[in-house]
């Protein structure tokens, strides 16, 4: 830890603004390495520590397991100055049948309860996820759950994919795969679906200002900037209202289900 630590310094003093921790279950951290009295320091102890260091910065992480976002971790961020509010909390999938083949050691009701939680004690939280579709055996009834916990939690954004086999996993193995037409039509509804609350989200957010991270020239129009938001949303704007690398406060002025519209705040 004094490691991470010292690195996530010394990037602060190096004017570093958006700094991740990143690893395959992130907030597994420390729960392999107890002292002999087995206790550990573990993800939200290191974060606490992190949140410590002074600057102007936002620290992030990914990706977390559902299987390890303790109400301690969340305690953490909601009283942070650093931690972004922000979770990326992959479900996968909304059917604990398929989540058992998934071999993911949780089920909806604790995901659902996680979510809750979270929402009780960082009310603006952006919530994303990710979510496969066609894994092998998933039937439509499957697939129904998986469209009602995405009712239900209401995330800012999925990254979702299409089920595809990975030589050496168990799921490889599986005869009852989904045929292609099945999951691409799945994939779609799917997409209809966030779409939709990705829009309905982002609305309530024009007239508000918030603080953004400037990226620099965007990829998609080079006449405008490009930034994102504590949640990392992100926020098209004028060249003219930043420098990259800068924060900069910005009135949102209109909002579309992927990205954001600001002008300068006065």
């Amino acid at each position: 830890s004094e490691d991470i630590v010292a690195e996530v310094g010394e990037l602060v003093g190096k004017g570093y603004k958006d700094i991740t921790l990143l690893g395959q279950n992130v907030n597994s951290y420390g729960k392999d390495a107890p002292d002999e009295h087995g206790n550990t320091f573990d993800f939200a102890d290191l974060l606490e520590r992190l949140d410590k260091i002074d600057g102007d910065y936002y620290l992030r992480f990914m990706t977390s397991h559902p299987k390890d976002a303790s109400s301690k971790l969340i305690d953490v961020m909601s009283r942070s100055k650093h931690i972004a509010r922000q979770f990326h909390l992959p479900v996968q999938s909304g059917s604990d049948r398929v989540l058992t083949r998934m071999n993911r050691h949780y089920d909806t009701s604790k995901y659902l309860g996680i979510v809750d939680y979270m929402r009780k004690k960082i009310p603006d939280v952006t919530l994303t996820t990710d979510i496969i579709v066609g894994f092998p055996g998933e039937t439509e009834e499957d697939f129904n759950a998986t469209l009602d916990i995405i009712e239900k939690v209401r995330f800012d954004m999925i990254y979702s994919f299409i089920y595809s086999p990975r030589k050496g996993t168990l799921a490889a193995e599986m005869e009852d795969r989904i045929p292609d037409e099945v999951k691409k039509a799945r994939f779609e509804r799917l997409l209809e679906l966030q779409n939709s609350i990705a829009l309905e989200k982002n609305l309530p957010l024009v007239g508000k200002v918030l603080k953004v991270l400037c990226d620099g020239e965007s990829k998609n129009n080079p006449e405008v900037f490009s930034g994102r938001t504590e949640g990392n949303k992100i926020v098209m704007f004028d060249k003219d209202i930043a420098r990259k690398g800068d924060f900069v406060n910005l009135k949102i002025v209109r909002a579309e289900t992927f990205a954001l519209y600001g002008e300068a705040a006065d």
